[in-house]
Parts: structure tokens; C-alpha cells; sequence
């Protein structure tokens, strides 16, 4: 099992996220999953900067657990 899926169900944080998305960098073989997956985790640990130049609150009720495990499925499912 690769460490990425092995961080399912743990995730409690977003930088667990960060984390969980750096191993599944690491797993991706597909060439633009690997870019959409990298520009999302950049986004996210940058996503302060955006809520900041926007004028509003960072959320604090984001469920990363059911982000990481999206992306992952979402990766698989046929």
C-alpha cells in the first residue's frame, strides 16, 4: 500500500493534507493528474494569501480527510 492511501481516514489537518499530497505526488504516473495535484497542493499551502488579498477569513471547518480521499477516488474510479 503506498503512503498516501495508508493516510486515508487520519487526515486531520491541512498539513496532513500537504502531507497526503505529497506522497501522492509521488505515486501519480499520470503526467497531468501529477500537475493538477501539485498546483492544488500549492494552492493549498498558500491558500492563506488568498483569503487574505481577498478580504476574508481563512476557513477553520475544512475537512481535509474528505478533500484527500476525493482526489484519491476520484483518481481511480472508473
Amino acid at each position: 500500500m503506498d503512503k498516501h492511501t495508508e493516510m486515508l481516514g487520519k487526515i486531520k489537518s491541512r498539513e496532513d493534507f500537504l502531507e497526503f499530497m505529497s506522497f501522492f505526488i509521488t505515486a501519480t504516473q499520470d503526467v497531468s493528474l501529477k500537475n493538477y495535484v501539485e498546483a492544488l497542493a500549492a494552492w493549498a499551502a498558500d491558500m492563506d494569501g488568498y483569503y487574505k488579498n481577498c478580504g476574508k477569513e481563512v476557513p477553520t471547518d475544512i475537512n481535509w480527510n474528505f478533500i484527500a480521499t476525493l482526489l484519491y477516488t476520484g483518481s481511480i474510479y472508473e
